[in-house]
């Protein structure tokens, strides 16, 4: 039996090691740091994710057979060049490829060579002229930190006084550290989340998800990692998503193997179906949370062939991907304040109850175990997810489970999937 180490501590490193157990294959796994639920399926190792020569001495020495990385933050601190450079199995992109995440510049520029339909945009680091080009402009704007930023880094404004507020913020307080700007025009349409298995040229489709990036119902709010998500779109046709494989995301990892650094790992395209034709929002080098939660519960083939697969470069001969027909939503329960300032360390009851409900996950994002009970640990604390053979019928066992939970310091939406529903 094989032994797998999966490096992160949130709900999408609960939903790889969830798939990884269902694997006929697997018989040990380890997650680095992982959380309070994580806990039940697998050995949490108290390494943090960008302890990378920490991480690779464990994996030697437990002889791991496969490394699954599930954060940008490891990705961009090259984990994967050093486990590859060590003779270490590991499925996740160089640190060279994860720049299509790790610097929004880079990914623009690679588009704008390669001709991929993305939003048209400049780049800035100074803040004078930001602001002249952004005041000489239409609104709403999009303004984009140019680095990580767990998913905050994105600000849309609506007017010319909040567009500099965003600036000043980025440029001049150094709000999510030194970096550029980069300015995008705004376009509309439905977003959605194509996840693919990429191994240097050869792109291996995921079924398509949709999330939710604002805090509250309705879509209103601050922008935060995502409140929910759901799988499938019934507002995305197969000729979309035809034209999104062959003018996206193949080309893209195409692109990333002619300009000398393959892509091995998950490509996540954030996209938008624009009055123009699909076009990139931005991308991202892992798989995606919270579309992880809902997407891997319904993959039938096992998941521990396809990530060696992509780690070694032979997903040409892997057979087609089966995934089951049934609907799967997601309702991301987030700390009062979230994703502003929060309390931590609020005990959590109802999770036996919840997760006993039929066709119900409760996948852990930011949890700990403290005096013998489960507590919160960060902004995101749990997803409910719920498989059903129809979207209402998920939407509804989802609400169910988030129901059974009590907390006094957690919020969620009511609305995921209301574009489909």
């Amino acid at each position: 039996m094989k032994t797998v180490l999966v490096v992160g501590s949130g709900g999408r490193e609960h939903a790889i090691v969830d798939a990884l157990s269902r694997s006929s294959q697997v018989g040990k796994i380890y997650c680095a740091p992982g959380n309070a639920g994580i806990a039940a399926q697998a050995e949490c190792v108290p390494l943090k994710d960008t302890q990378v020569e920490e991480l690779l001495a464990f994996a030697q020495e437990k002889q791991v057979d496969l490394t699954v990385v599930g954060p940008e933050v490891s990705l961009s601190a090259g984990i994967a060049d050093a486990f590859r450079a060590a003779g270490q199995r590991i499925f996740g992109p160089s640190r060279a490829a994860a720049r299509i995440e790790s610097s929004k510049d880079f990914a623009k520029g690679l588009m704008a060579r390669h001709g991929v339909p993305t939003a048209a945009y400049r780049t800035f680091d100074a803040y004078d002229e930001a602001l002249e080009y952004v005041r000489g402009g239409s609104f709403p704007v999009v303004l984009k930190y140019d680095g990580l930023a767990a998913g905050k880094g994105v600000v849309i404004p609506e007017d010319f006084e909040s567009a500099r507020a965003a600036l000043k913020d980025m440029l001049l307080e150094d709000k999510f550290g030194k970096g550029k700007v980069v300015v995008e025009e705004f376009m509309t349409g439905p977003e959605f989340s194509f996840l693919c298995f990429v191994d240097g040229p050869t792109v291996v489709p995921m079924v398509l998800s949709q999330d939710h990036k604002r805090a509250f119902d309705g879509d209103k709010g601050p922008n935060t990692g995502g409140m929910g998500a759901y799988t499938p779109l019934p507002f995305i046709t197969e000729e979309d998503r035809q034209d999104a494989l062959e003018h996206i995301m193949k080309p893209v990892a195409a692109a990333l193997v002619e300009e000398g650094c393959p892509f091995w790992g998950v490509l996540y395209g954030g996209l938008m179906k624009t009055p123009q034709g699909i076009k990139v929002v931005e991308f991202n080098c892992r798989f995606g949370d919270p579309e992880t939660e809902v997407v891997l519960p319904r993959l039938q083939s096992d998941i521990y062939d396809v990530f060696c697969a992509t780690a070694d470069g032979t997903l040409d001969a892997l057979p087609p991907l089966r995934w089951s027909e049934e609907a799967v939503l997601g309702i991301v329960l987030a700390s009062k304040g979230y994703p502003g300032s929060y309390d931590k360390g609020v005990p959590i009851e109802g999770l036996a109850e919840a997760a006993a409900l039929p066709g119900v996950r409760l996948y852990h994002m930011g949890t700990k175990m403290q005096d013998g009970k489960t507590v919160t640990a960060g902004g995101r604390v749990l997803m409910a997810v719920a498989q059903a053979p129809t979207l209402p019928e998920a939407n509804a066992r989802a609400l169910q489970a988030v129901a059974a939970i009590r907390c006094e310091g957690l919020f969620h939406r009511s609305d995921i999937g209301h574009q489909a529903l």
